[in-house]
């Protein structure tokens, strides 16, 4: 039998070496990918009501003024909140779409207004196209008026990519996600959810960018 070579030992050696760290590469990636996952579903099934200075209401589609359901269901949940003496103001956030005629913020506040919520306990943000730009845009609104503290509305599986931005832009934040709505309705349109917070989570972390994807639940 004829004895390995040097040089083809060398290449072996390697080529081990090269197995190795991508077999450690591919279990690190997916105990990352795992463990957020798991963070992601653990900070959706929490429901905060301590007192803050402002209840922050995360935009999404809107229809020429009326919120979609999506929407509709968290802004009950803010209105729900409020009612509850949680904070004694609702932050409605969110800018428009090329051709539209109202923002998210603007629909939403209308919203709030028609189902009993005073007009002056309604700041409407009609900034940001997306999750980061709407939490800088709030952060930056309420700092300004020397409000500290929020409790983010929003879908569960949400929660903790917009408690992490809105922490990061300076303000002490929690959850209380709505528990309505096509976000929550079946199993399926959960795990999608969970799926898409935890890719969109680590983007974020890894760049400090948004990435915001569309729902395939009916809104």
């Amino acid at each position: 039998m004829t004895e390995p070579t040097p040089a083809q030992g060398c290449v072996s050696g390697v080529w081990r070496w090269t197995r190795r760290l991508l077999l450690g590469a591919l279990v690190m990636g997916v105990l990352v990918v795992g463990g957020t996952a798991v963070r992601v579903w653990q900070v959706a099934r929490i429901d905060d009501y301590s007192p803050a200075d402002a209840i922050v209401v995360l935009g999404a589609a809107q229809y020429d003024g009326t919120p979609s359901s999506v929407f509709q269901a968290r802004l009950d949940q803010a209105a729900k909140l409020y009612r509850k003496q949680i904070a004694p103001m609702i932050v409605t956030v969110g800018g428009k779409q090329v051709g539209d005629n109202y923002t998210e913020a603007a629909s939403g506040k209308n919203y709030l207004k028609d189902h009993g919520v005073p007009e002056d306990r309604i700041l409407a943000v009609e900034t940001g196209s997306d999750t980061l730009q709407s939490i800088e845009a709030v952060s930056k609104a309420l700092l300004a008026r020397g409000k500290t503290s929020v409790v983010l509305v929003s879908d569960p599986w949400h929660s903790l990519r917009t408690r992490t931005m809105t922490r990061d832009a300076g303000l002490r934040a929690w959850t209380a996600p709505t528990r309505t709505g096509p976000a929550v309705y079946t199993r399926e349109s959960q795990a999608h959810g969970i799926f898409r917070e935890t890719f969109a989570l680590l983007w974020y972390q890894l760049t400090h960018y948004s990435a915001d994807f569309k729902y395939t639940a009916d809104q």
